[in-house]
């Protein structure tokens, strides 16, 4: 057998606060928004950095939206309409193809350049319409060592992404130009 409960009634009496006018400077705003940063990976050697796709794997593992461009390295049965995922919101994008194109002593074909620049153009859509919060391009460098895309171009792409946009750059060496953007510059000595 149970006790009943007894309860009292309340007479709660809702007090409406009535917000003070305080005017705030017009070109002040309450919440300063959060940007995306610019991050420059520099090592003398090719390899994806380790730092960078652990990274990757977190932020996307949280759930943002990850795109990993690798416009010179290559694998059968990749390109745009394959990416691989590492996870739910990683795409890791490689060009369609059979040999190294970092390498400095090949001559790209056209096939390989078109396939470059299409996943350039990619990447440079992503940064500026926030298709991912987290854009890497890896190689970077080598877009404009081997005068596909200008340094001046890659600086916009850049300068214009969506504020909701982070972007990491790596390769061997960076346009002082973009590595003076950058909110963070990584340099490895090995």
């Amino acid at each position: 057998m149970t006790a009943p409960i007894k309860t009292a009634p309340v007479n709660a009496t809702v007090i409406k606060a009535q917000p003070k006018n305080i005017p705030l400077p017009k070109d002040s705003p309450i919440v300063t928004p959060i940007r995306g940063n610019v991050q420059v990976f520099i090592a003398p050697h090719r390899d994806l950095y380790v730092d960078v796709i652990a990274h990757a794997l977190r932020v996307a593992g949280q759930g943002t939206q990850v795109l990993l461009a690798q416009p010179f390295q290559v694998g059968i049965h990749q390109g745009l309409q394959n990416p691989r995922r590492l996870v739910e919101n990683l795409a890791w994008f490689r060009c369609e193809g059979d040999r190294d194109l970092a390498q400095n002593d090949i001559d790209l074909t056209d096939v390989e350049k078109s396939q470059i620049l299409e996943l350039w153009n990619y990447a440079k859509t992503a940064i500026q319409s926030a298709l991912a919060g987290l854009v890497i391009i890896d190689q970077a460098n080598l877009l404009m060592a081997r005068s596909l895309v200008s340094e001046d171009e890659l600086l916009s792409a850049i300068k214009t992404r969506s504020p909701k946009v982070s972007v990491i750059l790596t390769g061997t060496s960076m346009p002082p130009n973009i590595a003076d953007f950058a909110d963070q510059v990584t340099q490895r000595r090995s």
